[in-house]
């Protein structure tokens, strides 16, 4: 049913199908049921303004009664609006209502189809819009290519939330599904044999207290310059990929070359080839130490690892990386299930909030954990610290010091900071003998030290954990048990 003249006066008529819109509409007037759209549909979906407004009178009229039959619709339109519509339609309003409930062919039964088409439409249409924009603005000679990629990024970025939103699978639950989904998690990890129901950071206590990372969860890494958080996030990603989880390393402040000389000294390590990462910078390496870096590297080779290196990212350009390396993933056969960023502050804000930096990280710490949600991954973001740690007597990191933001902290399913009491050790100097005796024998004891310290977990507990770490070979381990 063609039953509205407005249809004809959209640019992309050819290649709109205002049935599409006229079938949705019909299936919820008809059976009074808008639960069957609210959440999956929004009104700028329909691109014919005059079911726009009738989508928006159906959900106005759904919060308010319930349900949405066309006689309460009507009677909700204001008679101004009435007399406009009835005039652009040559029809009178409530007519047009009838006519779609009489046109619908599927009826509410056939949503499950017609939602889909509605919001396809709306998508390709979008980006046909956005692509002809775009082919206008580059004929100005004036315009920065950098720019107008930025700007298409995150128009069809937009719009690709849009398509996976709608498309996203069932979210609500009654509780006796939830719980039986939830005791099967249970039953896998006894299987299992690890105690964890998440990805593995690989080292036990760790994965005891937390249960390890878990999908659609932010765990949030905060820590100063000098404390190794890199060499965690790359240890630990070495580690869930040695357990079949696929990992994307987003590295916007260290090329792929560098992080992955470290991850070649981490995996040679635990063979007792012991090669300070600062001797594969300067080439001071052993033949035979060589060949066993080698094949370290043939080791790592196999893992499904992959490494973004660009910098100044937006939420925009680091969906679209990891979109591209989820399907690289997927062409080996291998799901996406771990994303690391190092570090949350160096993803570039999209410029709503210029000049307010506690509102920009807000807005990347919220954007990144509902990525995280919307594509089921487990997000692992490191984030520095502000320098109000190193005017303390006691520098171990509190949630305080999460650097501009509160929100981090509000984001994050669980909080962590990393902590080497050797780094400060090292910088100082005892006022005398007995002091610099007590420095050095300290520094002597702690000297393979890092603290992990969980000050936040919505699902367990806070507290301590003490790793063993080599600094000069990135690596991180279970700390030696007495």
């Amino acid at each position: 049913m063609n039953a509205s003249p407005v249809a004809a006066a959209i640019p992309d008529a050819v290649s709109f199908s205002v049935e599409i819109e006229q079938e949705v509409l019909g299936a919820v007037l008809i059976s009074g049921n808008f639960a069957a759209v609210q959440g999956k549909v929004r009104p700028d979906h329909f691109l014919e303004p005059v079911h726009l407004r009738i989508f928006e009178t159906i959900l106005m009229a759904g919060e308010r009664f319930k349900t949405a039959t066309p006689l309460i619709v009507m009677n909700l339109f204001p008679p101004g609006e009435v007399e406009t519509w009835s005039k652009a339609l040559g029809m009178p309003l409530a007519e047009y209502l009838a006519r779609l409930c009489g046109a619908t062919i599927y009826g509410a039964a056939g949503l499950s189809k017609s939602i889909p088409l509605l919001i396809n439409q709306w998508a390709r249409l979008s980006v046909k819009k956005e692509a002809e924009l775009v082919a206008l603005a580059a004929c100005d000679g004036a315009a920065v290519p950098a720019d107008l990629i930025r700007e298409a990024t995150r128009a069809l970025d937009d719009i690709a939330i849009g398509l996976k939103t709608s498309a996203r699978g069932k979210t609500r639950f009654f509780i006796g599904e939830a719980a039986e989904a939830a005791l099967g998690e249970v039953e896998d990890a006894m299987h299992r044999g690890s105690g964890i129901t998440g990805i593995t950071y690989g080292l036990t206590d760790i994965n005891q207290t937390t249960g390890g990372m878990h999908p659609g969860e932010m765990v949030v890494l905060g820590a100063r310059p000098g404390m190794c958080k890199t060499a965690f996030a790359l240890s630990t990603s070495i580690k869930a990929a040695k357990s079949g989880k696929g990992v994307a390393f987003i590295s916007l402040e260290m090329g792929a070359k560098t992080l992955v000389k470290r991850a070649i000294t981490d995996i040679a390590y635990d063979w007792n080839v012991k090669v300070p990462f600062s001797d594969l910078i300067t080439g001071r390496v052993s033949q035979r130490d060589f060949e066993a870096l080698v094949v370290a590297n043939t080791d790592l080779a196999k893992l499904p690892i992959w490494i973004e290196e660009q910098s100044g990212l937006t939420l925009a350009d680091l969906r679209v990386k990891v979109d591209r390396i989820r399907e690289d993933m997927a062409r080996q056969g291998q799901s996406l299930d771990l994303l690391v960023v190092d570090y949350l502050q160096l993803l570039a804000a999209s410029g709503r909030y210029a000049g307010n930096r506690v509102q920009e990280v807000t807005e990347l710490s919220a954007g990144l954990r509902n990525f995280g949600r919307e594509e089921g991954l487990a997000v692992l973001a490191l984030s520095q610290l502000s320098r109000g740690v190193e005017s303390r007597e006691n520098k171990r990191p509190t949630l305080s010091d999460l650097r501009e933001s509160g929100s981090i902290e509000q984001d994050a399913d669980t909080v962590a900071f990393l902590y080497r009491e050797s780094y400060y050790l090292e910088k100082e100097r005892g006022k005398n003998s007995d002091e610099e005796a007590d420095r050095i024998e300290r520094l002597a004891d702690c000297h393979n030290s890092l603290e992990f310290i969980i000050a936040k977990q919505r699902n367990g507990a806070v507290k301590t954990i003490d790793l063993f770490v080599d600094v000069a070979c990135s690596a991180v381990r279970n700390a030696v048990r007495l």
